[in-house]
């Protein structure tokens, strides 16, 4: 009975590890044994079938187990990452856009002097990063007694391409599509392209009456219609960009 038992457990563990047991050689060899009368033999098997079960029982705590896949959960998933890239960059974007198209009746003239243009262009004259005081309950513990915030300066087009990028990576369905492959960047890099080209003229000399100039404009209008579109912000003309949008990160994930 207890030579019965013995194999039994070792086919059963052996079966539920995946192994392959030959349950009737199981069972020829205990009618063999049963008829054995020599102890010896008994004892043997005995040995050899303790044996056995101990080897299968490690086994059971050492066979790997199946590999487990991630089905992407709450970080790779459009319905998490998108919604927060809109509270961090729907803002600056939709700003980006109010000036970019402040540029549109100088640009139609080719003017490439008149203010709203230099402006958009000036890594002076837009804070991207509002300065923190750096006092303590209202008390300055700096050595030089400066504790005035400090804000960080950049052009509005700067502030726009990293805007633009990051708000358009974050258009994905999956982790692993490198950012160069997203519809919303190559749109977006599409739309650099070509503001790039203006702002080299802008900045190197600006001239009153730069036909090329303005059909730079007037692709990078639709270019840029483009890349809202994928983004789910409203065209340049809807009217929408008449105003002017907080940058602040957090204002809203939705269309303000």
């Amino acid at each position: 009975a207890k030579l019965g038992a013995s194999l039994l457990l070792a086919a059963a563990i052996a079966g539920s590890n995946g192994f392959s047991v030959d349950r009737a050689g199981v069972s020829r060899t205990r009618t063999q044994l049963a008829a054995t009368p020599d102890e010896s033999t008994r004892r043997r098997f005995l040995n050899v079938a303790s044996t056995t079960v101990a080897s299968l029982a490690a086994a059971e705590l050492v066979v790997a187990p199946p590999p487990a896949y991630a089905s992407g959960g709450a970080t790779a998933g459009k319905y998490t990452t998108i919604p927060i890239a809109k509270r961090r960059y729907y803002g600056r974007v939709q700003e980006a856009v109010h000036e970019f198209l402040l540029m549109t009746p100088a640009l139609i003239k080719g003017d490439l002097t008149e203010q709203p243009v230099q402006d958009f262009f000036d890594v002076t004259k837009t804070i991207v990063i509002e300065g923190k005081k750096k006092d303590v309950n209202g008390v300055c513990t700096k050595k030089d007694g400066d504790c005035r915030a400090q804000d960080i300066y950049d052009s509005r087009w700067n502030d726009m391409k990293t805007s633009m990028y990051l708000l358009g990576n974050a258009f994905r369905i999956n982790q692993t599509k490198a950012p160069e492959n997203l519809p919303t960047v190559k749109a977006a890099k599409k739309f650099f392209k070509q503001v790039n080209l203006l702002e080299r003229k802008v900045l190197k000399k600006p001239s009153k009456n730069d036909k090329d100039a303005t059909a730079l404009y007037a692709n990078a209008l639709d270019l840029l219609d483009e890349y809202l579109d994928l983004v789910e912000l409203p065209p340049t003309e809807s009217g929408h960009y008449d105003q002017e949008f907080s940058t602040k990160v957090g204002e809203s994930s939705r269309i303000t």
